[in-house]
């Protein structure tokens, strides 16, 4: 690790233990704070989350203004749940219908901007259990004590949870086998982020507003490269919360994950002038299934798609100038 990066992960690294609630409430002041869950198909862990939250942070103590589910085509009841939870849910394709209907994660996360009200937000995963109130409070601590931080990552230790047997240390596989040495090898100064990929963290409103997303699984990586391109490293914090236990994806899935993850890498070493592209890279996956005569051939469409920055969107901005006169 290079000794710069080092030092910034010394500096900008704690745990959210060091952020108790008192301390943050007194640092609040008037920013409103909206806590975002973009959910599909998660009806058996998302009512848990929201509840967690409404009930530490917003009943017992008034630090999160808003909890809004993004309901990504779910075909359960995540919608239901999460509203008996207290969650204001929002269905992703009524948000900006104007603008089309993408597919992903970040397509979610990106719409929320539309529908949130706060100056911090904090994102969430819908599938996590065992989850605590002290992940929004971890990933709040320095955006709501240091102004120079812009944008916060959450890390933790990621089991592999299987049906019979935990094994420590085995999550994270995209991000060991793909993100971790793609970081590495082009993004050196971004070594010290722990969970590159991880689904919680928050940002400043400001800062977010100004950021294209990448509407699939590259979303995170996206916007990582993003903050540390435009911001620097120094506008980057992150904050241990502990371990996070959640559903895990078969190995055809994180094929394609991994795929996403790569074309997003290469979008960002092309946009931010770090490589010469000679042609544009494939977006077709190839995989292998044994069937009964030999192995099945399966290709699948990886494309990335990405959307512009929503201070762009001339309803949000439109919306943005009214609510600041």
């Amino acid at each position: 690790m290079l000794p710069e990066v080092a030092a910034w992960a010394r500096r900008r690294t704690s745990a959210s233990v060091d952020w108790p609630l008192e301390t943050l409430l007194a640092a609040k002041g008037t920013a409103r704070v909206s806590v975002v869950l973009p959910a599909r198909d998660e009806e058996g862990t998302v009512g848990a989350i929201v509840a967690a939250i409404r009930a530490d942070l917003m009943e017992r103590a008034p630090l999160v203004d808003e909890i809004v589910v993004v309901d990504s085509r779910s075909s359960d009841r995540t919608a239901a749940v999460a509203a008996e939870a207290g969650a204001e849910v929002v269905a992703q394709d009524a948000v900006l219908p104007g603008h089309g209907r993408m597919s992903g994660k970040g397509e979610a996360l990106w719409k929320s901007l539309a529908v949130t009200g706060g100056d911090l937000l904090v994102f969430v995963d819908a599938d996590l259990r065992g989850f605590t109130s002290s992940y929004v409070t971890g990933l709040l601590g320095p955006l709501l004590t240091d102004s120079s931080v812009g944008y916060v990552k959450g890390c933790y230790d990621r089991p592999l949870a299987g049906h019979d047997r935990v094994v420590e240390g085995g999550g994270g596989r995209v991000t060991e086998l793909v993100a971790r040495p793609l970081i590495n090898l082009h993004w050196p100064n971004l070594a010290g982020v722990v969970q590159p990929l991880g689904g919680e963290y928050a940002g400043r409103r400001s800062l977010l507003e100004r950021l294209p997303f990448v509407t699939g699984y590259g979303v995170e990586l996206g916007l990582l490269l993003d903050v540390y391109e435009t911001h620097g490293l120094d506008s980057i914090a992150q904050v241990d919360l502990g371990r996070r236990v959640h559903s895990h994806q078969g190995i055809e899935a994180l094929g394609a994950m991994s795929g996403q993850i790569m074309l997003t890498a290469w979008s960002r070493l092309e946009r931010h002038g770090r490589m010469l592209p000679m042609e544009e890279p494939s977006t077709a996956l190839t995989q292998f299934r044994r069937g009964p005569d030999g192995h099945d051939v399966r290709v699948s469409d990886i494309a990335v798609g990405e959307r512009p920055p929503m201070i762009d969107v001339p309803e949000y901005a439109a919306a943005r100038r009214s609510l600041l006169r």
